[in-house]
This record gives C-alpha cells, structure tokens and sequence, in this order.
C-alpha cells in the first residue's frame, strides 16, 4: 500500500488515536471553538507526527488521496462545506462505529453507495445493519496506549470507563451501574461522570496507568459495538467484567478472561470474588491480555485498514469516479 493522504474529521478520539499509527498522512480540519468533528488533534492524547490540523477554509487546497466519513453530518454539510467537488469523488469509507438505532435489526444505513466502503468495526454491527447495495468490510478494534501501562490491581474496586453515560442511560447501562455500586466499590472515569460521583475526564495519556490500579474493569454497557475501554483494558492485562451482549460472547469467555452474563447479579457476585481474589483477578487478567495481543494487535489492525484503503481506491476506479474528478 502506498503511503496515502487521508481526511477524517475528530469524531472518537481514542479511536483516531489507534488509526494515527497506520503508515499515512492524516489531516484534520479544526474550526475556531472547536465544534463536532473540528476540535483537530485533541488535548488529551499524544498523536504522532503523521497528523496534521488544517483549518476547514483550507482543506480544498490539499492534494488528498482518500476521505473517511464517520458521521451523517460529514456527508452532509460538511463535505459540502470544505470539500471541493474532485475531493468529492476521491475514494471513500465510511467508518461506523455504532450498532443501528432506531431497530437493532431494521434500520437502513445511511450510506447507500456502491462506489463507497462501509467499515463496521465489529461483525456484530455490520450483521444487524441494512447496509443496503453499499459494500462492506470489519476491521476490529486495537488501540494505541501508553505501552509501559500494566495492570498493577492493588486497590480492591472496580472502574468502569464511559463518556457521557447518563445522556444516553439504557444503552450505556447507567442504572446498572448505579445498581453494582450500591453493592460493589465502583469508580467511574470519563467526560461528564463527576457529575453523579465519578473521576470525570482523565487525559488518555494518563488514563490507563490510572485504571491500571483497579482490579477489574466493568462495563455495563447494553447495545454498543465492543467498548474500546475493553479491549484498553484487557491489553494492560486486566480482568473484564461485562455484559454478555452484542460482540461480548465472540471475545470474552466466561471464568477465562473474566467474567460475562446478562445476568447482573451473577456479574455483581463476581465482582465480589475478584475483590476476595486478586491472585485469580491476576490470572484472569494475563488470559484477557494475551487474547488482546492475538486479536486486537496493532499489527494486525494496520494491515486491515491497508486492506480497507486498497479496497474502496479500486472501487471508485471502477466506478470511473477518479477519472471524472481529474
């Protein structure tokens, strides 16, 4: 693969962060006040020197190869608004990371595009969408961490990692966790959580040296792609509490990496048991940390996105799309 010049609007940050390392240029549009998908680089994470902000009224003097669309709103306006009609027409992905909304198994894809590749982040997701004629691929999760981070599981509670919950309380599992935290000691990191108790945002560069101290992470979340705070976590080699939802059962295996279930009272009792056993939270974790090794590597996230970037190029070209742009 050639070393390509890539647009992508700051949609998730943790995310981008992972995607920065793949050998490509990437560009970011910024706008004054920073507002959705122009903050640029971000305060909180250390990108590398392949990334670059460029003010939105300058993006139509760049010479890009490839633009990534993750949201409706980059379709439109926002390609309208910064984009020239040839960067238009250069090949394209649009990056889902969500599961459908409105039905979990009915909803139709905004992106109904032949020329143009889907990227679903989980098999879980592109199976419950209607991706309609529009091709598409999975490339699973990895993540970009401070790599000295390593689970230490001195302090006997648990932490969960999510921005936000409260706005969006049945899918992220804001009543169970509140439930689990009557009963189990739970702390809480992420954008907004100091509201009901918790740590609110830690930077990304300290966060998992951070999380790093609990002795196991906990995600209640109900309908989402897999967490990135998961795999985060199993990569520092820690144990994973979770709801055995969505594509939970295709990576965690119950008593093996930690502990899984729809059942929370299951999940509560063995919260319980690990804060009793750090010995066997210690075990657990090193299983969960090997599995990120295997599945969620880097190495294997690059080559996929390298495959993801050929594919949609050859599409376009044999849609005759670069062609009409010049």
């Amino acid at each position: 693969m050639q070393r390509l010049k890539i647009l992508i609007w700051h949609i998730h940050g943790s995310y981008l962060n992972a995607l920065a390392r793949t050998d490509h240029d990437w560009y970011l549009p910024t706008k004054p006040g920073k507002p959705s998908g122009y903050m640029g680089k971000g305060p909180t994470f250390d990108t590398p020197d392949n990334v670059h902000e460029v003010p939105a009224e300058r993006v139509r003097d760049l010479d890009l190869d490839l633009i990534i669309y993750q949201t409706s709103q980059n379709l439109h306006p926002d390609a309208e608004e910064i984009l020239t009609a040839r960067q238009r027409a250069l090949p394209s992905i649009y990056l889902e990371h969500n599961t459908p909304k409105a039905s979990p198994y009915d909803a139709r894809h905004p992106v109904d595009d032949p020329t143009m590749l889907l990227v679903h982040v989980t098999h879980f997701n592109r199976l419950m969408w209607d991706n309609g004629q529009t091709p598409t691929a999975v490339v699973e999760h990895s993540v970009a961490i401070a790599p000295d981070a390593r689970y230490r599981g001195t302090r006997p509670a648990g932490i969960t990692i999510v921005n936000g919950m409260q706005r969006r309380p049945r899918i992220a599992g804001y009543d169970i966790f509140l439930r689990a935290r009557e009963d189990i000691p739970l702390d809480i990191a992420g954008m907004e959580t100091e509201e009901f108790g918790g740590l609110g945002d830690i930077p990304y560069r300290h966060l998992h040296h951070r999380v790093a101290e609990y002795r196991f992470l906990f995600s209640p979340m109900r309908y989402t792609s897999l967490p990135l705070a998961v795999i985060e976590g199993m990569t520092i080699g820690m144990p994973i509490v979770a709801l055995a939802t969505t594509e939970v059962p295709s990576v965690l295996q119950d008593g093996v990496h930690g502990f899984i279930s729809c059942d929370v009272d299951y999940l509560i009792d063995r919260m319980r048991y690990l804060i009793a056993h750090p010995e066997e939270a210690r075990a657990l974790g090193e299983n969960a940390r090997a599995l990120a090794r295997e599945r969620f590597s880097l190495d294997r996230f690059r080559q996929a996105w390298d495959d993801a970037f050929g594919r949609a190029i050859a599409l376009r070209r044999s849609s005759g799309g670069m062609a009409a742009s010049g």
